[in-house]
């Protein structure tokens, strides 16, 4: 199993507050409040939010818009020396392309104890069966991040 540091950086909690930006907007857009940021060589490269009902898309996951994103910011497939901050830890989809896209490392705010893939439920992250492995900082502004997302469901339930 691959080392995991809870501890949280000023950078790091920079870059998370401009991903929980992100998912404000989803909410506000009437998605689920997850949001992403890609920073490379300390560079903001690219900032998405989920955006599953807007584009009737399965795969329009945060971090997932926000790394094709960073791809065609960079003109490069690989994001190597890249970071992908997000709300919520990444899903096995989100997860399997940090490992395609042969990411540094990973900071992420709440962890998913129902689709959590980079060390709750499964660990693509450090699985040494594949072709790459990156770092996870987990629970980085952990409590505003899972704040969002339960003030939105407690929202929809009331509706």
């Amino acid at each position: 199993m691959g080392e995991k540091d809870d501890g949280s950086t000023a950078a790091d909690e920079k870059y998370m507050r401009l991903a929980l930006e992100e998912a404000e907007a989803a909410a506000a857009e009437g998605e689920v409040p997850i949001g992403a940021v890609v920073v490379c060589d300390g560079r903001v490269v690219a900032r998405a939010h989920n955006r599953r009902e807007t584009d009737a898309d399965p795969s329009a996951h945060a971090e997932f818009l926000a790394m094709v994103e960073a791809s065609r910011e960079l003109g490069r497939w690989r994001l190597t020396g890249c970071t992908v901050y997000v709300t919520l830890e990444p899903c096995l989809m989100c997860a399997g392309l940090m490992v395609n896209a042969r990411v540094d490392r990973c900071v992420y705010g709440a962890a998913d104890p129902k689709g959590g893939a980079v060390g709750t439920l499964f660990d693509v992250s450090h699985d040494s069966r594949l072709n790459h492995e990156f770092e996870v900082t987990p629970g980085v502004l952990a409590d505003e991040a899972a704040g969002l997302l339960r003030s939105f469901f407690r929202a929809r339930r009331r509706r």
